[in-house]
């Protein structure tokens, strides 16, 4: 088999394609609108090519007229007429032209070589990081991924879109809202109550679930998963810092199948009623799309990466985090207050779901000034960092009264307070807690009498 060498293999290109382009913007510049859209002078292989397409942009943005005297002239002004063969060349490009109306179809095409070439560079730009054997291997395989990911994700120049456009698409969800009386734009929670306060958990969005410990946080963030990925298809990925997978697992067991987790878990189940809502509930949560991540001490860059691809090969709806302050940072350094690296994990949370351009919840603990003070949780008690509070668009706490008043009138009944709602109403929620099933419901659905059978034998 004979080898080739790569040295002389010549990078994608179309050089005609290019000459096309620019031939077909001087005798209609109206062509320069949509070229913008598609390409800059970078996406050009030839160097004249590029001067010439730059001469054209700067016209463009002058609102100047766009023919062969007027970028004769502006190359002229710059030095660069020569350099690009004269008017001479000029004249050659627009006599060239196959059909100027088809501007639009040359600039894909300059632009589908661009982009080859870009994944060649990104290529090697990975071979070299892979021969650096200084750097952490973390932030090593996050630099390859994104620069590979730059490529594949952005075939063409960000632009700004139109109110015009917006305010279609706006108004196409309002007409399938009032169509459909009760549909949610967001991700439903499974809780009717939250879901109608929140209109579900929303895209981009950053939420804080926040508790004291042993509250019901993942207890909360579980049912939310579950309920959501069986009941509405939602595919979850959930990324768990604190219990293993198989803890996860069987909590969301117990959960579904609605019997005591402590028996689940130590294998005390013997009423055939329970063995076969068991078996039901492993059948849904089978075909349910949740994915865990349980390796402990992750950090961020590993998640995002995780993440990706996740949203690549089964799509990705929403994210959980659970919990915040067991994310181990990236770029703060060992002598960093843990005030400075909670600020980095929050603002990469929310850049994370901006990016993926889905819901992230992020579990969060909070300060002891809640138990000193006693009463409800408020926003200046999250614990480590004020940024938690400004990056997020949804603050939620758990508050249980009956885990500091012994004498409480209300047991297991946990208040979800809304403090922070970026872009709707704040407020509150009740949920019930099955602390033998570690796992919360609605109040109109609870059954209190099901609650005093099936104690755990301790």
């Amino acid at each position: 088999m004979v080898k080739r060498d790569d040295k002389l293999r010549m990078p994608p290109q179309t050089v005609e394609s290019e000459k096309a382009l620019l031939g077909a913007l001087m005798i209609r510049p109206e062509g320069m609108s949509e070229s913008t859209e598609v390409l800059s002078a970078d996406a050009f292989y030839s160097e004249k090519h590029r001067i010439i397409y730059r001469a054209m942009l700067l016209l463009f943005s002058k609102n100047e007229p766009i023919d062969i005297e007027s970028v004769r002239s502006r190359l002229s002004d710059d030095k660069a007429l020569e350099s690009i063969g004269g008017v001479t060349y000029l004249a050659e490009l627009v006599s060239d032209v196959p059909a100027a109306s088809n501007a639009k179809h040359y600039a894909e095409q300059v632009q589908k070589k661009f982009m080859l070439r870009s994944l060649i560079d990104a290529g090697e730009f990975v071979a070299e990081l892979g021969f650096d054997e200084s750097g952490d291997i973390d932030e090593t395989l996050d630099k390859a991924e994104k620069k590979i990911y730059q490529v594949t994700e952005s075939p063409s120049l960000s632009k700004f879109t139109s109110l015009k456009e917006t305010l279609a698409l706006a108004w196409e969800n309002f007409e399938r809202l009032q169509d459909n009386k009760g549909e949610l734009r967001g991700v439903r929670t499974g809780f009717a109550e939250l879901d109608k306060m929140l209109a579900g958990f929303q895209k981009s969005d950053l939420i804080i679930l926040a508790a004291r410990p042993s509250v019901g946080k993942t207890s909360l963030a579980l049912d939310i998963a579950r309920q959501s990925a069986i009941q509405h298809g939602t595919t979850v990925g959930f990324f768990s810092l604190e219990m293993s997978a198989q803890q996860l697992v069987d909590r969301m067991v117990a959960a579904e199948a609605k019997v005591n987790s402590w028996n689940l878990r130590t294998g005390r189940i013997t009423d055939q009623e329970d063995f076969d809502r068991i078996r039901d509930a492993y059948d849904r949560l089978s075909r349910a799309p949740i994915f865990i991540d349980d390796q402990p001490g992750n950090n961020i860059l590993k998640m995002r990466s995780v993440a990706r691809r996740l949203k690549r090969d089964s799509g990705l709806d929403l994210i959980v985090v659970d919990y915040l302050q067991l994310l181990a940072p990236t770029t703060a350094r060992a002598s960093d207050s843990m005030v400075q690296q909670v600020t980095e994990i929050s603002r990469s949370l929310k850049n994370l779901a901006r990016e993926l351009d889905v819901p992230v919840i992020a579990l969060s603990q909070l300060s002891r000034a809640v138990e000193q003070r006693g009463g409800k949780p408020r926003l200046s008690d999250l614990r480590d960092s004020g940024s938690i509070e400004q990056d997020a668009d949804v603050v939620m706490f758990i508050h249980r009264d009956d885990k500091t008043n012994k004498e409480s009138e209300r047991p297991n009944i946990a208040e979800i307070l809304i403090e922070k709602h970026r872009n709707g109403p704040v407020g509150m929620v009740e949920l019930y807690f099955d602390d033998k099933r570690t796992s919360f419901q609605s109040l109109e659905k609870t059954d209190f009498g099901a609650f005093d059978t099936g104690v755990a034998d301790f």
